[in-house]
């Protein structure tokens, strides 16, 4: 979640080292600082809030030095506080460090009782003394490190720099991501592909395990044990340019509107749009003999996972049984010889569902990652990697990565059914078709916002929302709730419109808005009756549905958006922009931070 950058550079790192820290910016954090070495000795800035407040402190207070790490801190242990930023430093170890050490209160305990005084309430301080507690007794920065590491339980990466070694930084990782940037006579570690860029398009990815000793000529790995071992430099195409907001006001926004290309990028990569199939990577296993696919995703990528779940049972055949990441590894799930496993996740990095992913192919599973990070740690473990090409998604609300991966799992149920065959060749054919208008169909739903922008400020001054729908549109219900919660702080709810008279209608009054999402499929006479107990009880519906839709029941809403009608197998695609916008122009109206909301991360690296 947090995010990390260390330079070692020919000039003053400073302001590369603040620029880097601004590209992290998009995985939330509360507080931020720097450290250099300055004549061998470290120097620290930090400050709590935004990086905007660690600048003004620079600019009274600079700091030199051709060394240098950097941290966007998203608090764990300890407040927000500047006390408590990183990095955290004695006068011999300086290190910034993302993830949880698990056994902090004991490794404290043992420091504290050794002498050591701590000045924060944080778990990372330990590491601190840990390896200065090392150096005292004569180790080298090397030797230090790797002793600290052994002792230490959780997840973390880790960059270390050491005062009176001006050529040397230690990088560490164990469950959170960390990379190394190969330059000119300079060198870098960051917590990802975009931390780096633009100071190089040379990357390695640590392992699980991995430490290394990075100096200006280049870096040396080791594994856990401390073998020297050898890992792949690759080139990324990720550039610093792509993370610009253009003209748009927000990142949110932005990626919004990229939908219709980003969706088009990826069904580029896997449908053939002159013969109407899908083609998929080579397959180490027999789709036709697989038994149950298990789902495992977290927050938007488990309504994704919800969706695709209703996709594949009926049109696909397949028994699915989705879990949020979280949940799934700790009931030790009993998994089918040779059944599948997908795991969905946009940064490829998030802990819970990777440590779920390792648990699944512990039990034998075949596994599928869906990414939007090739490089990322679940791409790289995986039997079978898809990417969702979605490009870098800087606001916090996942928008185009939600898409994108629906996107991606239309393709495979579409693969799988007719592998299987449970669809012949003409309903493959029909099915294909509809996604290849998705692209379009979505630039004709993106013409709404003006209006969705108007019902916002209605929206704004509820207290509660309730948002409903039925199948397919009930995954888009619940990812439309945790929409405007994460950037509006109002709190919503989404439900399967039938459970409406198992308890929820209880709230229902005229303060209570309610968005019903209802495409003109099977069930739509089913939703036009849950929404009709609604409107009698006093609810203002803003009624989502196609023309046929609001032709039988639209007089009914207090307002209603018309989408494009389409083959109800692409709708819920369709249907999550207008649900995307509302909680977009809603978070404006109140005036909230739309792309870093408050207490999110953008990456969430820690369980």
């Amino acid at each position: 979640m947090c995010g990390i950058i260390g330079i070692i550079g020919k000039a003053d790192v400073g302001p590369l080292l603040i620029d880097a820290l601004k590209r992290l910016e998009y995985r939330g954090y509360d507080s931020a600082g720097i450290a250099t070495l300055v004549n061998g000795s470290i120097e620290r800035r930090r400050a709590s809030g935004k990086i905007a407040r660690l600048e003004e402190a620079l600019k009274t207070d600079p700091v030199n030095g051709m060394i240098g790490i950097g941290h966007t801190r998203w608090a764990t242990h300890g407040a927000p506080t500047e006390n408590n930023a990183h990095p955290h430093a004695d006068n011999r170890v300086v290190l910034v460090h993302n993830g949880i050490i698990e056994n902090f209160h004991d490794l404290r305990r043992e420091l504290t009782a050794e002498g050591c005084k701590f000045a924060t309430d944080t778990d990372t301080e330990v590491v601190v003394h840990l390896i200065s507690s090392h150096l005292a007794k004569g180790m080298t920065p090397q030797e230090a490190v790797q002793a600290s590491l052994k002792k230490l339980e959780g997840a973390f990466a880790l960059a270390i720099l050491f005062a009176g070694h001006k050529d040397l930084m230690i990088g560490a990782r164990r469950g959170s991501p960390l990379a190394i940037g190969f330059g000119n006579g300079e060198m870098y570690l960051g917590s990802d592909a975009l931390a780096l860029a633009p100071l190089t398009s040379r990357i390695c990815y640590l392992e699980e395990g991995d430490w290394a000793e990075v100096k200006a000529t280049g870096a040396v790995i080791h594994d856990a044990a401390g073998a020297i071992v050898e890992r792949e430099t690759r080139l990324t195409s990720t550039s610093g340019a792509m993370i610009g907001k253009g003209n748009f006001a927000h990142f949110m926004l932005k990626e919004i509107y990229e939908q219709p290309a980003v969706i088009g990028d990826t069904l580029h990569s896997l449908l053939n749009p002159w013969n109407f199939c899908v083609t998929m990577p080579n397959l180490s296993f027999d789709p036709t003999v697989v038994p149950r696919i298990t789902m495992v995703a977290c927050g938007t990528s488990f309504h994704a996972a919800l969706t695709a779940k209703y996709w594949f049972e009926r049109i696909a055949r397949i028994p699915v049984e989705i879990d949020i990441a979280s949940e799934f590894r700790y009931r030790a799930a009993d998994l089918p010889q040779g059944g599948l496993a997908i795991f969905i996740s946009q940064s490829g990095e998030t802990a819970d569902t990777l440590a779920a992913l390792r648990y699944a192919r512990s039990k034998g599973q075949h596994t599928i990652s869906i990414v939007n990070v090739a490089d990322s740690t679940m791409a790289r473990v995986s039997e079978l990697v898809l990417l969702t090409h979605g490009g870098p998604e800087i606001g916090v609300a996942s928008t185009k990565a939600f898409t994108t991966q629906l996107t991606v799992l239309a393709c495979l149920v579409i693969y799988m059914a007719s592998k299987r065959g449970a669809i012949d060749r003409e309903t493959e054919k029909h099915l294909c078709r509809a996604l290849t208008e998705v692209p379009s169909r979505t630039n004709e739903v993106l013409i709404h916002d003006g209006r969705l922008a108007e019902l916002a400020h209605e929206v704004a001054e509820a207290r509660d929302v309730l948002y409903l729908g039925r199948g397919t549109g009930y995954p888009i219900a619940l990812e439309g709730a945790l929409k405007l919660k994460e950037i509006s702080y109002i709190h919503a709810e989404g439900y399967a419109a039938g459970e409406m008279k198992h308890g929820p209608i209880a709230l229902i009054d005229e303060n209570m808005p309610l968005i019903v999402i209802a495409p003109s499929d099977e069930l739509f006479d089913k939703t036009a009756s849950n929404m009709q107990e609604v409107v009698a009880r006093g609810g203002r519906v803003i009624f989502l549905s196609d023309r046929p839709g609001i032709e039988k029941l639209g007089t009914m809403a207090v307002a209603s958006i018309e989408l494009p009608e389409v083959n109800p197998f692409v709708a819920p695609i369709l249907y999550t922009i207008p649900v995307q916008l509302l909680a977009y122009h809603v978070a404006v109206a109140k005036g909230t931070d739309v792309d870093q909301p408050r207490n999110l991360a953008k990456s969430v690296t820690v369980e």
